[in-house]
């Protein structure tokens, strides 16, 4: 496994949710060096860059237009090569397969992944008014997300449900218990992520009055 260069520093917990979100909001370009992650949230990137030790700054994208969002770049060619070892290539959308994640890190990698282009939802149900919660991450790649389906399964014991929305994105969806369980796995205490997010995920481990136990967590 090549090296990723000692000035970047990262490892461990760190790494491993930094491959989460490029798999989800990062683009590998094609000159073989530049890693390049897009957020809305400047502050979230500068956490980014903070907490990696990065040397790059976080530039507006797409300024003063509706699209405006944020970006940072990881120019390190060692780094770049790791992540094509571990499964990412450019132009990845489609064509992802699996990642090489250690066990030991999937719940890291499993938040980047939700902090970038998932979805932690809340609402009230119209019949019972009880409070109801679900995890959606999303991929245009078939072939990915039913990897991700059943290495969730097989590592964190937790069920969830995959849809086809469109000829090109995949849902799979978790509902309460099994949501509050990923939360519980993913979101914990100090972990490194999206703020916003963050605090949707503690929510979550509070709001179970009234849950039973469900056949989707059997762990």
């Amino acid at each position: 496994m090549p090296n990723i260069r000692k000035d970047l520093n990262i490892a461990g917990v760190n790494l491993w949710y930094l491959v989460g979100l490029i798999t989800s909001d990062g683009c590998l370009c094609k000159d073989g060096r530049h890693v390049d992650i897009t957020a809305k949230d400047q502050d979230f990137l500068q956490l980014i860059k903070d907490r990696m030790g990065l040397a790059s700054r976080v530039c507006a994208k797409n300024k003063n237009t509706p699209k405006q969002a944020y970006r940072i770049q990881i120019a390190n060619k060692g780094f770049y090569d790791f992540l094509l070892l571990i499964g990412l290539m450019p132009n990845k959308s489609l064509i992802l397969k699996d990642i090489k994640v250690p066990s030991q890190f999937f719940s890291d990698f499993l938040r980047g992944l939700i902090d970038g282009d998932g979805c932690i939802r809340k609402w009230i149900h119209p019949s019972n008014d009880g409070e109801q919660w679900s995890i959606r991450i999303y991929s245009g790649s078939p072939k990915f997300i039913r990897w991700l389906k059943n290495i969730i399964e097989s590592l964190l014991k937790i069920r969830g449900k995959l849809y086809k929305q469109s000829k090109s994105q995949w849902i799979l969806k978790y509902g309460k218990m099994a949501a509050r369980e990923i939360a519980r796995r993913c979101y914990y205490k100090d972990c490194l992520g999206l703020n916003r997010k963050i605090k949707l995920a503690q929510e979550c481990l509070v709001s179970y009055q009234g849950w039973n136990q469900s056949k989707t967590v059997y762990g």
